[in-house]
């Protein structure tokens, strides 16, 4: 079974499929944190292209968290799952209070990792979102729809692993879609690294960092 060491070693082999958007001037790479944040690290090195975050909230099923109805974005965007919501029974209460919850852990993420610092400019820009995978999609949708309002180029979505059925409906959703790996046998997106150790606030927080010192260097 093909897998990765770790989320680095998944960035570094997802950027080989995108070196075609390699010093250009007008890419940005968008990772949704936390765990998106080294892959998008190693994706942004390789392409020497800069890195920001868009901040998105996967919302859980309660009692079944990692089993996702929706989520949401930056800018009011909520996506969601209508087969998981039928599936599971969820109430529009249930739904409404999950959502509320996320809203307030978006926030607190938004200061955690931008503070005061604006997001990036990226109307008439490609931009690449990338995420250590996808199970659902419920994520990667609202962040495409959190970009498209803000008038890009192009909207490129790379991801390490994702079900095959997933990043198939992704590409009536982005411009581009890279999936390294899409097994049609799929139970989650942990069982394609050696090491799925959650990414910390202080890791994003360092990776972030060590590229705006480059940058600036």
């Amino acid at each position: 079974m093909e897998y990765f060491r770790n989320r680095h070693e998944a960035g570094r082999d997802l950027a080989r499929d995108l070196l075609e958007y390699a010093g250009r001037h007008d890419v940005v790479i968008l990772a949704l944190p936390r765990g998106g944040v080294p892959v998008g690290y190693e994706i942004a090195q390789a392409l020497h292209a800069p890195l920001d975050l868009l901040i998105v909230r996967k919302l859980g099923v309660p009692g079944e968290e990692e089993l996702a109805f929706g989520a949401i974005a930056t800018g009011n965007i909520r996506v969601l799952h209508d087969t998981v919501i039928r599936h599971t029974g969820l109430s529009d209460a249930a739904i409404e209070q999950v959502t509320r919850d996320e809203e307030h852990e978006l926030l607190r993420r938004e200061q955690a990792y931008r503070g005061h610092r604006p997001p990036p400019a990226i109307e008439g820009r490609i931009v690449i979102l990338v995420d250590d995978g996808l199970a659902t999609g419920s994520t990667m949708r609202a962040a495409i729809a959190a970009v498209r309002q803000r008038r890009p180029a192009r909207i490129v979505v790379a991801v390490p692993v994702a079900s095959h059925e997933t990043c198939e409906e992704l590409r009536h959703e982005a411009d581009e879609v890279h999936c390294s790996i899409t097994p049609l046998l799929f139970s989650g997106v942990g069982q394609w690294y050696e090491d799925f150790s959650q990414t910390t606030d202080a890791e994003v927080r360092e990776l972030l960092y060590q590229l705006s010192g480059a940058a600036r260097g």
